[in-house]
């Protein structure tokens, strides 16, 4: 079993049930969510939009490789409704975004996987969910 810690986000329709329907695809999809951190309102990052986003974090155990989460989160997306993706750095509203953060120890620089998110650190929107998940032995 694996561990894989996932930010969330979204800015369009009902944000609140965009969280709870992705966490809840996470579970049939990904694994079993262990936590789930609160609901953190948060202005756009990397560019403008009058639609304030809502951001979460979660942790789940996995058997899924780093790519079979990469393809089960895309999937989770697109059935959700995402139908852009941000490319070099051009960012959009949208009604979900799930990040990888973090996968048990693993570092993966791939072009379309990088693991540890490299900008997370950057993001106050995702430490903070994540700070409040992180299971720090």
């Amino acid at each position: 079993m694996h561990t894989v810690y996932l930010g969330l986000g979204t800015n369009l329709g009902d944000r609140r049930r965009n969280i709870e329907d992705a966490v809840r695809l996470l579970g049939e999809r990904v694994g079993t969510v262990v936590r789930l951190s609160g609901l953190h309102e948060t202005a756009p990052w990397g560019f403008s939009s009058a639609n304030m986003f809502v951001n979460a974090a979660v942790c789940v155990d996995t058997r899924l490789t780093p790519r079979g989460v990469l393809e089960a989160t895309q999937a989770i997306e697109r059935d959700m409704g995402r139908t852009v993706k941000s490319v070099d750095g051009q960012y959009h509203d949208r009604l979900i975004d799930i990040d990888i953060l973090l996968y048990d120890d693993l570092h993966i620089d791939e072009p379309d996987l990088k693991i540890p998110h490299p900008l997370m650190h950057e993001r106050e929107f995702v430490m903070l969910p994540l700070g409040e998940i992180l299971d720090v032995e």
